[in-house]
């Protein structure tokens, strides 16, 4: 029989030794950075003082904690109300009935402006993934809202919403009424928009204000007050009194 030499085995010994060692280097930093002048000690004494030092002494990096945790929450809040709110008004719009080409039973002059948009907006709905009855009622809250908020903000954003509102509308009901009554619709229509637009565009002045600047071509005039020198006591003369 031949005789084999065995190398020993060194391998789990270096990894042993490397794992002994990266834990002392942890636990020496661990030690130091407790100690006075640490990096953990220092923000433990930062977040200790804290309440005392208020706001504007506390440490830089608190403040910035502070802050992104705010603002995370203001997002995450943000988000709630956001799908709270989509929510409600999907539940507003489907709510309205289905729409359909001559449904409408009102009678008046509200019949002559409301039932060609009805016509029109069912007629050209078709193939959309949004019912007719939900884009009724956003034409609806549209009209509403720039005519309350223009009238009560005087907002231009919602001034030119309100003209576009009434622009749209008298289109659809040109477009959407017979031909023998289309002009009687639509200047109805117009006539409605131009009185409701008193309100929507109250205190809009289409001149701007005129400003006046007066000049004078005569010399400048200075006003100013000359006071004659007067006499000291030192250059004054006595009196010689009058002989006869």
């Amino acid at each position: 029989m031949r005789d084999i030499n065995r190398t020993p085995d060194t391998g789990s010994d270096d990894q042993n030794s490397e794992k002994t060692s990266r834990s002392e280097a942890l636990r020496t930093w661990w030690n130091d950075a407790w100690t006075d002048g640490g990096v953990l000690h220092g923000m433990w004494d930062d977040v200790r003082t804290a309440p005392n030092d208020g706001w504007h002494g506390m440490a830089h990096w608190i403040k910035a904690v502070l802050g992104a945790a705010g603002v995370a929450f203001v997002i995450l809040l943000l988000h709630s109300a956001a799908s709270v709110l989509l929510g409600t008004l999907h539940d507003i719009l489907t709510a309205t009935p289905d729409m359909q080409v001559g449904t409408d039973t009102s009678t008046g002059v509200w019949a002559t402006i409301d039932q060609p948009v009805r016509s029109y907006i069912t007629s050209h709905t078709t193939g959309l993934p949004i019912s007719a009855s939900t884009v009724y009622t956003l034409w609806q809250a549209t009209g509403f809202l720039a005519l309350v908020g223009g009238f009560i903000t005087r907002n231009s954003g919602l001034r030119l919403t309100w003209l576009g509102f009434g622009a749209a509308t008298v289109a659809m009901i040109w477009t959407a009424t017979p031909d023998t009554s289309r002009t009687i619709a639509a200047g109805i229509a117009a006539l409605a928009w131009m009185l409701l637009s008193a309100f929507a565009l109250r205190g809009l002045r289409l001149r701007r204000p005129s400003i006046t600047h007066v000049t004078t071509t005569g010399p400048a005039i200075r006003p100013e007050i000359h006071i004659p020198a007067q006499a000291t006591p030192a250059d004054t003369k006595p009196i010689k009194p009058y002989r006869t």
